[in-house]
C-alpha cells in the first residue's frame, strides 16, 4: 500500500523469482500451497469479487461477450501457432491452446489496481473481471469435454466412460 501498488502484487512477483529456488524443497512448497490457497488466496479473490457489480454486468451482456471473445481470439492467435510447432495432433493442440495463458491471477491484480486507482470505473472492473473468470473457466470446461487427450491418460482412466465414478470414489457401503 505505501508504494501505491495492489498488496498481493509483490507477494506474486516473490513467488515467480523464488520459483526455482524454494522449487527444489518439496516439504517447503506443499506448505506454502497450504498456506497460500487455504488462508491467503480465499482473502484476495472474496476482496476483489466483492467489487463486481452484477446489476452493470446485467445492463451490457455484450460488452462481456465482446470482451471475452477478444480475448479468447488473441489467446488462440497467439497459442495455437506456438503448440502446433511442438507438433502435437489437432485434438491436443486445441486441449493445451484452451488450457494454457488463463491470466487469472495477474488479470484481476491488475483491474483492481485499475480500480483503485480510478484508473477504470466500477462497471468497467466488473466487466474485466468476469471476462477474466470467464476466460479461465469456459475454456477448461470446453477443453476438457471436447478434447482431451484421452490416450495420455493412464489405461484405467482411459477405459472408465464418463459420468462414471473411480473404483476409489465409491462409497464404502456400495461395495
Amino acid at each position: 500500500m505505501w508504494a501505491g501498488s495492489e498488496a498481493v502484487l509483490p507477494a506474486y512477483m516473490i513467488g515467480m523469482v523464488l520459483a526455482g529456488t524454494v522449487g527444489k524443497d518439496h516439504v517447503l512448497i506443499r506448505r506454502l500451497r497450504t498456506l497460500t490457497f487455504g488462508l491467503l488466496t480465499p482473502f484476495y479473490f472474496i476482496r476483489a469479487g466483492s467489487f463486481v457489480s452484477v446489476p452493470a454486468l446485467a445492463a451490457a451482456p455484450l460488452v462481456f461477450v465482446a470482451l471475452f471473445f477478444g480475448k479468447m481470439l488473441s489467446k488462440m492467435i497467439g497459442l495455437f501457432p506456438t503448440v502446433r510447432a511442438f507438433q502435437y495432433q489437432q485434438q491436443e493442440g486445441l486441449y493445451y491452446t484452451l488450457m494454457m495463458s488463463t491470466g487469472l491471477t495477474f488479470g484481476t491484480i491488475s483491474a483492481l489496481f485499475g480500480l483503485n486507482h480510478n484508473v477504470i470505473t466500477q462497471p468497467q472492473y466488473s466487466h474485466l473481471v468476469a471476462t477474466v473468470i470467464g476466460s479461465a473457466v469456459i475454456p477448461t470446461v470446453i477443453a476438457n469435454g471436447l478434447f482431451l487427450p484421452r490416450h495420455l491418460l493412464p489405461k484405467l482412466e482411459r477405459d472408465r466412460k464418463p459420468g462414471v465414478p473411480k473404483a476409489s470414489e465409491v462409497p464404502m457401503e456400495a461395495e
